[in-house]
């Protein structure tokens, strides 16, 4: 017998409308977006006004600032998760369909590929107006886990990027025909809600512990701390989530039932986990240069 949770029923569209013969809808997944780029910046905002949080040269930028930086992010997240999602898992599909490329309301976006594309940004920004980049990386660390919480919230909304077959009492039945379709369970089978584990461990745990550092054990005055911190946090909170997460499906074969990218055995690593720990290692590397800085 099935015991799985029943999908909530909610769908990826929080409304729609049609104007000119097009269908026009602002969806979860692009709210989840919007306003975890407002809470950021008001984290930001407050931070640079709490002189008490930084060292005696003040915060890296101010507030004039932090409004042309925001465009520079908005820009470095939308063409990084489109290309490193096309790079990571597009499979042959991109390069067949070159112009698919540019229809990101289609979907298709990697962490990943963003978190590379808001690295860019940051930098080129720090070098462009002589900023220290350390810090306002820091500040990107301390802003980043509510948009991630809310848009993995819209992941789960979306019935996407869903988990491993379970028999586990938080099993959720996602609504797709290929999500209950599991062999060896039951028909229709429940999965892990790894969109929801992410939530928690990247948005929710992270956000918090990072604030916490910032706030209470002054780590912005220590240049980097926080950034390496967010790098290992995020990769090792992914690499755990990543053995409950469902591969993508161009990785599954009969062979390879699980999607690994690399095997070890009768275990192996996925992609997610491979991109992972770079993440992981750069973090810990910068975690060690701004202690011995400071």
């Amino acid at each position: 017998m099935n015991t799985g949770i029943p999908f909530p029923n909610i769908g990826p569209e929080i409304f729609s409308f049609e104007l000119f013969g097009l269908h026009l809808a602002l969806r979860w997944y692009a709210m989840g977006y919007i306003i975890g780029i407002i809470i950021g910046w008001w984290i930001i905002r407050r931070a640079i006004g709490a002189l008490k949080l930084w060292r005696d040269d003040g915060p890296p930028l101010d507030r004039a600032q932090l409004e042309d930086l925001i465009t520079w992010l908005v820009v470095g997240i939308i063409l990084g998760g489109r290309l490193g999602y096309v790079l990571f898992y597009g499979g042959a599909y991109y390069w067949e369909n070159p112009a698919e490329i540019l229809k990101v309301w289609t979907g298709g976006m990697s962490f990943h590929g963003g978190f590379l594309g808001v690295i860019a940004a940051v930098w080129l920004f720090s070098k462009r107006h002589g900023l220290r980049v350390a810090s306002v990386a820091d500040l990107l660390a301390i802003a980043t886990p509510p948009a991630l919480f809310l848009v993995r919230g819209a992941n789960f909304i979306n019935a996407e990027l869903w988990g491993r077959p379970t028999e586990f009492p938080l099993g959720v039945i996602f609504p797709t025909e290929a999500a209950q379709f599991c062999p060896g369970f039951a028909s229709p089978c429940a999965r892990h809600p790894s969109q929801l584990y992410e939530a928690l461990l990247e948005g929710a745990l992270l956000g918090i512990l990072l604030l916490t550092l910032a706030y209470k054990r002054g780590w912005l005055k220590k240049p980097g701390q926080l950034t390496g911190l967010f790098f290992a946090g995020y990769g090792v909170s992914r690499f755990i989530v990543e053995f409950f997460r469902q591969a993508d499906a161009q990785f599954i074969t009969p062979e390879n039932p699980w999607g690994h990218v690399v095997g070890l055995g009768q275990a192996g690593v996925t992609m997610g986990q491979l991109l992972s720990l770079p993440m992981i290692a750069i973090g810990i590397a910068v975690i060690i240069w701004a202690r011995r800085r400071a």
